[in-house]
């Protein structure tokens, strides 16, 4: 078996400890980070052939970890885990090297599978549903907050909307 060694960019310390525990037990050897800050030190000490990446990392983006985990080694399979989903950030996540992106809660089980879909599959049932407004409006939202790395006040600013009403709004919509 070839060796398979994980980075977890994690800043939940509980989640990351779970997480690296089981995939310590799968085999995995596995070093976690909570900060880009610490990307170049771990690339330096390490060489990940896998990696998982929370997207929204204290108060920075994990989108520019990706693009520099993928700049690193291209070949390195890199899974984005967020607490809100949003197209705009998947297609961005891909876009800049990931090879999936799961919605928290995600475990083990559904890291380890997206790993081993690098590539696309085209008979993936599309749906009728169309989307909500909500849905539609909370996109737009996460995609202004990655833009200006998670800044609420130029997210407010650029939304044309209060400070205070998108806090509320990111409150009923929990940001991990």
């Amino acid at each position: 078996m070839p060796e398979r060694r994980l980075l977890i960019l994690e800043d939940d310390a509980s989640f990351a400890r779970t997480l690296k525990r089981s995939f310590e037990r799968r085999g995995y050897e596995v070093v976690t980070a909570s900060h880009p800050d610490e990307l170049d030190e771990v690339l330096r000490d390490s060489a990940p052939n896998f990696a998982v990446v929370d997207l929204k990392l204290a108060n920075a983006s994990g989108l520019p970890c990706v693009e520099v985990l993928h700049q690193h080694d291209p070949s390195m399979m890199i899974v984005v885990l967020t607490g809100y989903a949003s197209i705009a950030t998947a297609v961005e996540a891909i876009k800049l090297g990931a090879c999936h992106y799961l919605a928290k809660p995600a475990n083990t089980d559904d890291i380890e599978a997206a790993f081993g879909k690098g590539n696309g599959d085209a008979n993936v049932a599309l749906t009728a549903r169309s989307t909500s407004i909500k849905t539609l409006e909370w996109e737009r939202i996460h995609e202004t907050l990655a833009e200006t790395d998670f800044n609420i006040s130029e997210t407010a600013r650029r939304l044309g909307m209060h400070r205070r009403t998108l806090a509320r709004k990111l409150e009923k919509r929990q940001v991990k």
